[in-house]
C-alpha cells in the first residue's frame, strides 16, 4: 500500500485512463475487480447514456471507480457532476480544463478529486485548489494530448518536486517495467489507457486490438499540430487522411469534425479503420497478447516487484 492506494481505497497503484465515448461497464469493472481504479469517461456521451454506464458498471463490481470529466468537451457538464453525487461515485476524474470551481464541491460531498495536467504550472495549481491526486500525461499518450509535447520521464521527477500530493504518472506506460520506473522516478502510480483496449474483457473491435498487438515502435503518429490539437492516434487509412487534410491547409472547424467522438466510435467499435480513428499511445509497440485484465493488472505488480528486488540486491545502494 502507498498514498494513493490508501487514499483510493484500491489494492494496486494503477488507473484506468478515460476513454471518453468508446468507455463502456466491463473494461471498467474489471479493472476495479481486479484491485486497480476503473474508470468511465463521459467524453461528449449524453446523460442517458452515461447513466447507464454507471448503473450496469455498479452491478459488475462493489469496488470503488471513478467517472473522468472533460471540462471543456463535455456538452452536459452540470448534469456529469450530478451523477457523481446521485450514485455516489467516491472518485472523480477532471481534464481539458480548469478544475478549481469544481473541487470544493465535490470535497463538500466527500469525493476524491483527481486532476489531469501536463507541466508543473498547471500542477501546482491544482493542488492549490484543493486536488488530492495528480495525474501527469506525457506527449507519449494516446488521444488528446498537450501541445506542450513534455516526456512522461521529464514531467514526473519535475512535478514530484513540485507538489506535496501523490503524482500519477500517464503516457507510455503498459507493463511492469514502467510501472517501476515511473515509482522509482517518484510516481505513487501510473494512469493507463492504451494497454487496457487490448484486454479480453474490452469490447472493443477486434481490428483495433490486432492493430495493437502488431504495433512496432513507430506504428502512432501525431495530428492536429497545425490546428493547435495535438492527438496521438495509430497509423491507419483514416490517419493518413488525417494527415493530408492538414497538409492541405484544414481548417480548425473541418478537422475537430474528423476527430470528433463519432468517428472515434467508428474506428474503436465498428472496425472500419479507413472511416474512423483509433487512439493508440507510444507504448502501442510493446503490446504483444490479449490477457485478461487481472493477469495483467497483477502480471504487473509481480514484474515491478521483481525488478525493485533486483535492484536492491545489484550493489546500486552501496
Amino acid at each position: 500500500m502507498n498514498s494513493l492506494t490508501d487514499l483510493l481505497h484500491i489494492k494496486y497503484p494503477i488507473i484506468q485512463g478515460g476513454m471518453g465515448n468508446i468507455s463502456n461497464a466491463p473494461l471498467t469493472a474489471a479493472i476495479s475487480e481486479a484491485g486497480a481504479l476503473g474508470t468511465i469517461g463521459v467524453g461528449t456521451m449524453g446523460v442517458e447514456e452515461v447513466e447507464g454506464i454507471i448503473l450496469e458498471t455498479k452491478k459488475r463490481t462493489s469496488k470503488p471507480f471513478a467517472l473522468n470529466i472533460p471540462i471543456s468537451i463535455t456538452p452536459h457538464l452540470k448534469e456529469m457532476i450530478r451523477l457523481v453525487v446521485t450514485h455516489g461515485i467516491p472518485i472523480v476524474s477532471l481534464s481539458a480544463g480548469n478544475p478549481a470551481p469544481l473541487i470544493p464541491y465535490f470535497h463538500e460531498h466527500n469525493v476524491k478529486v483527481i486532476c489531469v495536467v501536463a507541466s508543473k504550472k498547471q500542477g501546482k495549481k491544482a493542488e492549490d485548489a484543493g486536488a488530492d491526486v495528480i495525474v501527469a500525461e506525457g506527449y507519449e499518450a494516446a488521444g488528446i494530448n498537450s501541445n506542450l509535447e513534455t516526456t512522461t520521464l521529464a514531467l514526473i521527477p519535475q512535478l514530484v518536486d513540485t507538489v506535496d500530493i501523490p503524482v500519477v504518472a500517464a503516457g507510455g506506460i503498459g507493463d511492469g517495467r514502467g510501472l517501476a520506473s515511473m515509482l522509482a522516478l517518484g510516481a505513487s502510480g501510473v494512469q493507463m489507457g492504451t494497454r487496457f483496449i487490448a484486454t479480453q474483457e474490452a469490447p472493443f473491435h477486434e481490428n483495433y486490438k490486432t492493430a495493437l498487438v502488431e504495433a512496432k515502435d513507430d506504428s502512432t503518429v501525431i495530428v492536429g499540430r497545425s490546428v493547435g490539437r495535438v492527438r496521438r492516434v495509430m497509423k491507419t487509412p483514416y490517419a493518413a487522411q488525417l494527415i493530408q487534410k492538414e497538409q492541405e491547409g484544414v481548417a480548425l472547424e473541418e478537422f475537430s469534425r474528423m476527430t470528433s467522438e463519432d468517428y472515434h466510435r467508428v474506428g474503436a467499435l465498428e472496425g472500419k479503420l479507413d472511416q474512423g480513428f483509433i487512439n493508440g499511445g507510444q507504448v502501442s509497440g510493446l503490446v504483444s497478447d490479449v490477457p485478461t485484465v487481472k493477469e495483467l493488472v497483477e502480471g504487473m505488480m509481480i514484474d515491478a516487484k521483481g525488478i525493485f528486488r533486483k535492484l536492491s540486491g545489484s550493489g546500486v545502494e552501496s
